[in-house]
């Protein structure tokens, strides 16, 4: 009993160290077993419960707690973890029961000391325990700033996003929005350069930790994946509509960024993917889809080189890298259902992206006709504000 209780001990202290070692330290996104069973397990009830709701506000709120609360419970269990292996070897050690070796065991390894040992037996695993408290106590202090410090990040671009994209992003709405502000159109290139190194941080962050993959944003219209998505649809776009684009060749790197960031947290989360796709196979958006969008633009008043129908293989062959893996992505941490961005758990929910009207005062000035700012177009696919419904 006693050699069976210290291997146990030793067991379990060793592949505690193991996990907080590969989620706390080393920066090379090594799965942690314990940690993702742990988030899962969190994330479990949580999940069920939004799914008995439609309204996604509702969703939303609910599987906002999700995450934080899986991080709290994962470090609080680190400790429990320690406390009960170093009770199993100083039991297994020494003729204490178990709730003896327990007591001197969290005495240990918080450095209470109130309930130590006089045993020589005794005395190394005591100083093992209480050396294994401060530092297990001071990584997990050390993770929540880095962690939360990637988040802030991660967010601050995905809000500023929001002005160029709409609520929820998507991909027509950004070229939508610059095409209506005289020389907006110019600023393009760096949208795509800002994005695909904000990739770039979010692939290393989120491998890394790969918790803040379920971090919702404050806002329940507004999604880091769903921002990335429109970013790389509006290029794809843009390369699709205009091959003779000047700076097309920023363009592509930026789209490029954006579905190697896909997939590099797919791989990750063990989500499948077609390294290589043949950009004649089929996606899921369809041409009509596609069409909407680039009627939109043409009302108002996008460059278009190229009709819908030679643009479409084009668009097509673009998407196809990264449309299933994002759709995989979205449908795992239940996205905002955005236009063009997928299926759900509840089925037949999109919210659309609301357009606000270019309006000018009238009182006290004399009446004009502006022919070149576009009203309102489209209505099955605008609506009069920035609000999401």
């Amino acid at each position: 009993m006693k050699i069976l209780e210290l291997a146990l001990g030793a067991a379990l202290v060793a592949a505690t160290w193991l996990s907080v070692v590969v989620s706390l330290v080393v920066p090379r996104g090594i799965k942690s077993v314990y940690t993702r069973a742990m988030h899962t397990a969190v994330r479990w009830p949580f999940q069920y419960v939004a799914d008995r709701f439609k309204a996604y506000e509702t969703k939303d709120r609910a599987l906002a707690w999700a995450a934080p609360l899986a991080i709290l419970i994962t470090l609080i269990s680190w400790l429990v973890l320690f406390l009960a292996g170093y009770a199993l070897l100083l039991a297994g050690a020494s003729g204490l029961g178990f709730d003896a070796a327990l007591r001197e065991s969290g005495s240990s390894l918080f450095t209470l000391g109130f309930a130590s040992s006089a045993r020589d037996r005794l005395t190394f695993l005591d100083f093992c325990a209480a050396a294994t408290g401060p530092v297990a106590i001071g990584l997990q202090v050390g993770y929540l700033p880095a962690l939360y410090t990637a988040y802030a990040r991660r967010e601050t671009e995905v809000t500023l996003l929001q002005a160029r994209a709409g609520v929820p992003a998507w991909g027509p709405e950004i070229l939508y929005r610059h095409v209506q502000v005289a020389g907006l159109l110019d600023s393009l290139p760096d949208l795509y350069r800002g994005w695909e190194r904000w990739s770039a941080e979010v692939s290393e962050s989120h491998t890394s930790y790969p918790v803040l993959i379920h971090f919702r944003s404050p806002q329940p219209y507004r999604n880091w994946l769903i921002a990335l998505l429109a970013v790389m649809d509006a290029a794809a776009m843009e390369l699709a509509l205009n091959p003779s684009n000047p700076v097309s060749g920023t363009i592509r790197v930026g789209l490029r960024g954006g579905f190697t960031c896909l997939r590099e947290i797919a791989r990750s989360e063990g989500i499948p993917y077609d390294p290589d796709p043949d950009p004649d196979e089929d996606i899921q958006l369809t041409y009509e889809e596609f069409l909407q969008g680039v009627d939109m633009l043409r009302y108002a008043g996008y460059p278009i080189e190229r009709t819908p129908e030679e643009a479409w293989p084009h668009f097509r062959g673009w998407r196809i890298n990264y449309e299933s893996t994002a759709y995989a992505l979205a449908y795992m941490i239940d996205a905002v259902p955005a236009p063009w961005s997928g299926p759900r758990r509840t089925p037949g929910q999109t919210v659309k992206v609301r357009t606000p009207r270019d309006r000018k005062p009238t009182r006290g000035l004399p009446p004009q006709t502006d022919a070149t700012t576009p009203q309102q177009p489209l209505e099955s696919l605008q609506t009069t504000d920035d609000r999401a419904p």
